[in-house]
């Protein structure tokens, strides 16, 4: 945070922070009629094939992040593209939203500044518009609230409780890297608590800590679904760990799974860092969330336009209810499957 040239926000109230902070915003989208400026903004959706999705998310300091090794640019960031992830995992395109803030006296102006140059980032590589919010005095620390409203053809949606018996499962990207950028960050703070220098090496680990810090949603996965002409029959986004989204999916369709722990995508980094750490690696990648790839089913006819995407892999099928959740290990023994992914109002 910024400790000099501070401008405490009470210089400019409510209304003229936000007014600072969303100046010069221009929309892409034709649905946004009227943003910022009113008592609320205007949007038109007129088309009668397709359907609105709303998703909301709330960040707490101290609980979803931590503000002594998250920069204020990458919070905005990330708390704006995990809602856009919510979008793309129904197989929709985020169009708008909206950001709320709660804010302790410990922050400037130049904070939030920082903090919105973050998401306005975010909005601009993934075309998505700003159009309102509000801001309150907070007693404790910072709360990020954000709503995204999106867009989804009425035939083209995905649920979660379309799997059937001899889908495929499928994953995006590698799973556990974020997780093992939590870890990174959290030892380091330990080491260096209390000391006036901190000079931590993350050399060899840029990756694991971009994806805890600035995590991407698969807007091209997404593309490249329509592009291959497959529609899942269900689709997640892997934010609590793989083990609590596929039991997700298998609960609301009433199905069973089987998926194989060799066949779990996981980075080079991760591994390192999990052994580092004398972690079971396919522990951090069942359970570790955070990662915001996809989860997904399709039918077993759509093997053949799966089998040779990059970047996707076929991690199991689905089964029958009764078969249970199970992981399949290395050496063929069956493990039922426990989500054990992050419950942030697990008592500690």
């Amino acid at each position: 945070m910024q400790e000099h040239n501070r401008t405490e926000i009470a210089t400019l109230g409510e209304f003229g922070l936000i007014k600072h902070l969303t100046e010069g915003i221009q929309f892409v989208h034709e649905e946004t009629k009227y943003g910022i400026g009113d008592d609320a903004a205007v949007l038109s959706y007129p088309d009668p094939d397709q359907q609105v999705l709303v998703t909301t998310d709330l960040l707490m300091e101290g609980v979803h992040f931590d503000l002594e090794y998250t920069p204020l640019k990458h919070l905005g960031y990330k708390s704006a593209v995990v809602n856009f992830s919510d979008i793309y995992a129904m197989n929709g395109t985020p169009k708008q939203i909206t950001v709320s803030l709660a804010i302790s006296k410990r922050f400037c102006i130049e904070d939030m500044e920082e903090l919105y140059a973050g998401i306005r980032l975010a909005c601009n590589t993934y075309h998505v518009d700003l159009v309102g919010g509000d801001t309150t005095p907070s007693m404790t620390g910072l709360a990020i609230s954000v709503t995204c409203i999106g867009t989804a053809d009425k035939d083209q949606i995905v649920y979660r409780n379309g799997a059937k018996e001899n889908d495929i499962i499928c994953v995006s990207g590698d799973l556990g890297s974020a997780y093992m950028g939590l870890q990174l960050l959290e030892r380091e703070k330990a080491i260096f608590q209390g000391k006036k220098e901190v000079n931590p090496d993350f050399s060899g680990k840029e990756y694991i800590l971009e994806r805890q810090l600035k995590p991407e949603a698969r807007k091209d996965i997404i593309a490249e679904l329509k592009s291959r002409g497959i529609k899942p029959t269900s689709m997640m986004d892997i934010s609590d760990g793989l083990s609590s989204e596929l039991m997700h999916i298998c609960s609301q369709s009433n199905v069973g799974c089987r998926i194989y722990e060799d066949r779990i995508p996981i980075d080079y980094q991760t591994a390192v860092m999990a052994e580092e750490l004398n972690m079971n690696v396919t522990t951090c990648a069942l359970n570790g969330g955070e990662d915001y790839e996809l989860l997904f089913t399709v039918p077993l006819t759509m093997h053949g336009r799966i089998d040779d995407w990059e970047g996707v892999k076929e991690i199991g099928y689905i089964t029958k209810p009764e078969l249970g959740t199970m992981l399949i290990s290395r050496d063929n023994q069956e493990f039922t499957l426990k989500a054990q992914g992050w419950n942030p109002l697990k008592e500690k």
